[in-house]
């Protein structure tokens, strides 16, 4: 096992000592736990990227009534009347 050192903001160490003491364990292995799972969580970037491509192949081809294009034109025109 290798050590590292981190600086935190003296509430959230506070936050950090006060969960280790509830639960009966060192605060090193408190932050090795959040760590492990931050880490085994999907990039949340690379998550919604690919809920947004997933969308896109249920919903591709959808629209049938002809120039998507043109009719959100036409409607947005009316909002200026």
């Amino acid at each position: 096992m290798e050590r590292t050192i981190i600086s935190l903001e003296s509430g959230l160490k506070r936050r950090l000592d006060q969960r280790a003491k509830e639960a009966g364990l060192p605060m090193a292995e408190v932050v090795r736990e959040a760590v492990s799972e931050y880490l085994n969580k999907p990039a949340p970037a690379s998550s919604r990227r690919e809920h947004f491509r997933s969308l896109l192949k249920k919903t591709a081809g959808t629209w049938k009534n002809g120039d998507g294009l043109a009719w959100q034109l036409k409607l947005r025109a009316e909002w200026d009347r």
